[in-house]
């Protein structure tokens, strides 16, 4: 009988370092039978309300995110079969009408603010991660990036942080961390965790030989 895809989620508040772990994993893996999926693509196809109602969406919820199908793709790369992942547009706040053929792997490691909120979802999983990271060093993390990468203010980074952002993360990422298998503190700067992580993974991959 078939084995099944071994799947790790990784979770974490806003620049916790969630993605320099995920990274780091798939780094390590670089040419094995692994892929990254993150969560982020899977937000609400928004092309039917207008660019000004997109703009007020709060993104950080868990209502935001196209849950059903996400679990549905998971379960079909569990199953070794193809799926259509969608591909998001985040200066448009929709998706775009081309997809991503993504091809099912041994491993599949899932990313993303929110993986660990619905049951259904955390049942899918065979290893859990929450990367612990401390706020004020996530909102350092996130304001820089916001700033260089996606062209914010300074005054807009914080507002959000301080209305939606830290709202959310205390009453819906943070809870979920009793959730996880594994915590890792400080993200990709965990070098041993990693390890730890990638050596856990190698063993399932061998058995699969």
């Amino acid at each position: 009988m078939t084995k099944k895809p071994i799947v790790v989620g990784v979770t974490g508040g806003s620049g916790s370092g969630k993605t320099s772990v995920t990274k780091a994993i798939c780094d390590h893996f670089s040419g094995h039978s692994i892929l990254m999926i993150a969560q982020d693509v899977y937000y609400h196809d928004q092309a039917n309300i207008s660019f000004e109602d997109r703009l007020k969406v709060n993104y950080d919820h868990p209502l935001a995110f196209d849950t059903d199908l996400l679990i549905s793709h998971i379960a079909a790369l569990r199953r070794y079969e193809t799926i259509e992942k969608p591909i998001y547009d985040y200066a448009k706040y929709t998706r775009k009408e081309e997809v991503e053929i993504q091809e099912p792997r041994e491993v599949i490691i899932l990313e993303g603010i929110l993986i660990l909120e619905d049951k259904r979802l955390r049942d899918l999983m065979d290893i859990k991660v929450y990367v612990d990271t401390d706020d004020d060093i996530r909102f350092i993390r996130r304001l820089l990036r916001d700033m260089k990468e996606r062209g914010r203010t300074m005054d807009s980074v914080i507002e959000q942080y301080l209305s939606v952002v830290k709202p959310m993360h205390n009453e819906f990422i943070e809870p979920t961390k009793k959730f996880a298998d594994i915590i890792i503190p400080e993200g990709g700067e965990n070098h041993v965790a990693i390890d730890l992580m990638t050596t856990k993974i190698e063993s399932i991959l061998q058995k699969h030989v």
